[in-house]
């Protein structure tokens, strides 16, 4: 029992750590997962990472082709979109429960995350920036599995945004950040909701050139 819990402690690692670097973009999108040096760097049986490439297509992060192995998992603007959706569905819901419990002080740390996303300096910082905005407000709507939902998907996004703006990054001005809160402060929360679900609803695209040379359209939420 020992061995078998030690076996699934690291497959957990060792899938945690892909996983950050498949969002972070540092793994591309169709890209190889070797199992052989995976299992040298983490000093591994192949056992836990076969283990670990199943949570990861668990995930969706990962695919297993015939032949071919398994590989990072694209995707298309169509995906992209479903997770906008479905941010918006659920951050309206999440902050409509979250409003009579923000307090100025909550507010005021929104207000720091805007502040903190119009001067970074490249994506990550924004992205950060950009989820502590969102998470600031909807997480006193004391509802824990929503707000896994939602981390989930900031995620997703999260990885699209990387692979798409992973250079040439240029933080957009966030008036709807400050609109939201302008809302939220007036009591208006029907607006701020309404606002929000727009914001997150938005995806933009760009040509990103490939590691073959290739150019492709990527997609992302920026919002």
């Amino acid at each position: 029992m020992a061995a078998r819990s030690s076996r699934e402690t690291l497959a957990l690692r060792i899938a945690r750590v892909l996983a950050d670097r498949i969002v972070a973009g540092e793994l591309e999108p169709g890209e190889r997962l070797r199992q052989d040096r995976i299992a040298e760097e983490f000093a591994a049986s192949h056992v836990p990472v076969r283990e670990a490439f199943r949570r990861l297509e668990a995930q969706g992060l990962a695919v297993s082709e015939p032949r071919r192995g398994v590989r990072v998992a694209s995707f298309d603007r169509a995906e992209v979109v479903e997770v906008a959706e479905m941010r918006a569905a659920l951050e309206a819901l999440a902050l409509r429960h979250a409003a009579p419990h923000l307090t100025s002080a909550i507010l005021g740390a929104a207000e720091e995350a805007i502040r903190a996303g119009d001067s970074s300096r490249d994506v990550r910082a924004w992205e950060e920036a950009n989820r502590t905005f969102h998470r600031t407000l909807i997480a006193p709507c004391g509802m824990p599995r929503l707000l896994t939902a939602i981390d989930d998907l900031h995620a997703a996004s999260a990885r699209f945004l990387f692979v798409a703006w992973r250079s040439e990054w240029e933080a957009p001005t966030d008036k709807d950040h400050r609109a939201i809160l302008a809302a939220l402060r007036k009591g208006d929360v029907e607006t701020a909701a309404a606002t929000l679900a727009r914001h997150v609803r938005w995806v933009g695209k760009r040509p990103l050139r490939t590691a073959s040379g290739d150019t492709r359209e990527a997609f992302a939420i920026v919002g």
